[in-house]
């Protein structure tokens, strides 16, 4: 059985070398994405791998220790991810990882830890159970741009499109606190509609300062209104859709549809090879079929965790009564709320 070193995935530089060479490596394994989390939430990322301090990485798991008044002391790989890939060869060192893990739990040094992993296992991961399950959408950018552009369903997305191009809705993207800000009063008034708490403006501020020209903030405009805005993340090859907000008013106009295309043609100019469009609950059935409808493939994200926390059948009352309260504040709470529930929430 190897033994595991930890490491500060933040500060070895053993590690971005690693995260190069791994094809399976994202954007959720980087330093930059750690380090964001430091600094909103104050957790702290570790490492572990079965490599000896000072020889070269040949695997690495990347966790976030996080504790905090309120909730149980948590190993979890990676917070607010949608995944987190474990990254090794030909499963080399996955048996004892699990060993390890479920270790932690025994001997209380944590009392929870979950892993995120792709692909799917195909037998659960020994002393881990089922923690939760999410639909994750992927589309292949293998074909030119008419192509892709063709296999797009004609009315939900390509009329919409078409309707935005007629609107004159106006573009911009970068990373300027500008829009940051913009972004951020849609993404208020979109968690207020759904009856969720949304992040809070810290998180989104470190995100642009820890992944630098790895984000982009994408926002559409109508006479200088913003009206939608989406949030991009690119890591080598691929391109990720992150968060996404939009006025309700002005649905009509095809914001979302407009940046997710603007997005699709950045991502084919860069010679990437797809847009990872994140995970979605499974019973949301609106979500899914948005996703679906831009022809994007469909599987299945399994997170793992011990003790077991199945979370695929929730009180719906709880969850009813909860976004109903959140729905019946002012919005101008809603940060307030969000630094407070998303610390405790990973």
């Amino acid at each position: 059985m190897p033994d595991f070193y930890s490491f500060d995935p933040c500060a070895d530089a053993r590690w971005p070398s690693f995260l190069d060479r791994h094809p399976a490596a994202s954007v959720f394994h980087t330093a930059g994405w750690l380090e964001a989390l430091r600094r909103t939430y104050g957790y702290q990322p570790v490492g572990y791998t079965s490599s000896p301090p000072g020889t070269e990485l040949v695997d690495g798991f990347p966790f976030c220790r996080v504790k905090t008044c309120v909730s149980r002391r948590r190993l979890i790989s990676v917070p607010f991810s949608d995944h987190a890939a474990l990254l090794t060869e030909h499963g080399h060192a996955l048996p004892e990882l699990f060993s390890f893990l479920a270790r932690q739990v025994e001997t209380k040094a944590y009392r929870y830890v979950e892993i995120r992993p792709v692909p799917p296992f195909s037998v659960a991961p020994a002393g881990l159970g089922l923690s939760a399950a999410f639909y994750w959408h992927r589309l292949s950018l293998e074909k030119e741009l008419d192509g892709l552009y063709g296999s797009f369903h004609k009315n939900c997305v390509r009329r919409k499109i078409r309707r935005a191009e007629r609107e004159a809705l106006t573009y911009a993207e970068g990373r300027t606190d500008k829009l940051i800000q913009h972004f951020y009063g849609l993404l208020l008034t979109t968690h207020r509609r759904h009856g969720l708490p949304p992040q809070p403006l810290s998180w989104y501020r470190n995100l642009v300062e820890c992944l630098g020209d790895g984000i982009q903030i994408r926002v559409a405009y109508k006479n200088d209104l913003a009206v939608a805005s989406i949030i991009t993340l690119t890591y080598k090859r691929t391109m990720v859709y992150k968060y996404g907000c939009s006025d309700a008013r002005y649905h009509n106009l095809g914001g979302m549809v407009y940046l997710l295309w603007r997005a699709i043609q950045d991502a084919k100019a860069r010679g990437l090879d797809e847009m990872d469009m994140g995970r979605s609950d499974c019973d949301n059935a609106g979500l899914v079929r948005f996703k679906e409808r831009w022809s994007a493939e469909r599987s299945t994200l399994v997170y793992w965790g011990s003790p077991a926390r199945l979370r695929l059948n929730p009180n719906w009352w709880s969850v009813k009564l909860a976004r109903r309260f959140v729905q019946a504040l002012p919005t101008a709470v809603l940060p307030a709320l969000g630094r407070w529930s998303y610390k405790h929430l990973a």
